[in-house]
């Protein structure tokens, strides 16, 4: 069977540094932060005291009043980031087939918000006071249910949970959808709000999190002076469509995706594989099925969460994929302006690697001052690089030992 080409023609994104993908990406440009002190509890009894926390969103300016009521953050993230990627897109579902757009949007944990507040009532006020809504609250799923409801997606719904690779695993299912002719259209991306007392106590008690009070020494990924990283929250969504159809409704095109690589490391189930030899084969995986050989991509998107694990074993897997390659291509992480967005991450990351290459401009690892022993690749530090790029990988790791890679092109 012939597979469809799969292009980008919308995206959306809901940031810690910006509400749109504009004003998100004029933040990257300027090495915004967006790392602050915790405002939504009291940090009082806990280490962990910074996160990147989305500012300024006002569910009601995406959504009617009773819509919102009737989603937890995570999913109004969702709705807000999908309505800007569909406005983007141009796409007028009255003139769409609605059974064939369709809705991929994940989140890797849901609404733990909801969970807490409910478990409250219950212990102090017993089991009839829970909210009968809870349950379709604080459900990943109902991300993508939220969106395919709020605008029409009639096409195949599906919610892909991979932990920290969730939003890469759900792009690269929705190019997979529309590669096998399953969908025409699919909108798709991650989600996540998790900055709450058990999650960030949660991840704290894993030794995950950053335990520094100085915003810009917090999230430091590939710097000797990593020591985690720091939790983030918002929402990234594009619209992918077959080539033939964006062609046929005159849509612009953004970029291609032109190659999707997964493994499993079944290793461990915190810490990637040590030689990273799983991360690579997803690495190989997508430039194998794009056509690319390593000296081709021009810049990494690394997974790069600041933790002493990963960005270590995170560098192996690209010098296992790249051989000689590896010690020429950039690398940086958006995690070090953003924060580590989970179930989201991967969808942000992909929308500043779909700039990277309309924009010709390679964003540094902010705050990278010195790496330290076997780690010696091209990591961007200081400026970012302008330069035409025409290939670049986007990387994500989660819990279990996901591995996703999405390989994006210039269009032509």
């Amino acid at each position: 069977m012939q597979k469809s080409r799969v292009v980008v023609t919308g995206m959306g994104a809901i940031t810690p540094i910006g509400l749109t993908v504009e004003e998100f990406w004029e933040n990257v440009k300027a090495q915004k932060v967006g790392i602050g002190a915790i405002t939504k509890f009291d940090t009082t009894d806990f280490k962990v005291k910074l996160a990147a926390e989305v500012k300024g969103f006002d569910a009601q300016a995406y959504m009617d009043f009773k819509q919102a009521k009737r989603m937890e953050l995570f999913s109004q993230y969702a709705v807000a980031a999908a309505g800007q990627a569909i406005k983007d897109a141009g796409l007028d579902m009255e003139k769409e087939d609605a059974y064939r757009v369709g809705t991929s949007i994940g989140s890797g944990i849901g609404s733990l918000d909801a969970m807490e507040r409910e478990h409250k009532k219950l212990l102090e006020r017993g089991p009839g006071r829970i909210n009968p809504l809870l349950v379709p609250l604080m459900i990943t799923n109902m991300a993508a249910g939220n969106v395919s409801i709020a605008y029409g997606l009639k096409g195949k719904n599906i919610n892909v949970v991979t932990a920290c690779a969730t939003g890469t695993n759900s792009i690269g299912e929705a190019y997979r959808s529309i590669q096998c002719g399953d969908a025409d259209v699919m909108v798709c991306g991650g989600t996540e709000s998790s900055i709450t007392p058990i999650g960030i106590g949660g991840f704290t008690a894993l030794t995950a999190l950053s335990t520094s009070t100085d915003p810009l020494r917090a999230s430091l990924p590939f710097d000797k002076n990593r020591n985690g990283f720091v939790m983030g929250e918002g929402a990234g969504v594009l619209v992918l469509e077959s080539l033939e159809h964006a062609k046929k409704r005159g849509a612009h095109i953004y970029a291609e995706i032109a190659g999707y690589g997964c493994s499993s490391d079944a290793y461990h189930i915190t810490s990637p594989a040590e030689d990273g030899s799983g991360a690579a084969r997803a690495m190989t995986n997508a430039m194998q099925e794009a056509g690319v050989l390593p000296q081709e991509v021009d810049y990494i998107n690394a997974h790069g969460t600041g933790t002493h694990h990963n960005d270590l074993f995170e560098t192996r897997a690209i010098k296992l994929a790249f051989g000689e390659a590896a010690e020429n291509v950039p690398v940086s992480s958006t995690k070090s302006m953003v924060g580590h967005l989970l179930g989201a991450a991967g969808a942000v990351e992909l929308i500043a690697c779909i700039k990277s290459v309309t924009d010709g401009y390679l964003h540094p690892n902010v705050g990278l001052t010195e790496t330290e022993d076997e780690m010696d690749l091209q990591y961007i530090k200081g400026k970012g690089i302008e330069t035409e790029v025409k290939t670049v990988l986007s990387n994500s790791l989660g819990f279990g030992g996901h591995n996703a890679t999405l390989l994006v092109k210039k269009f032509s």
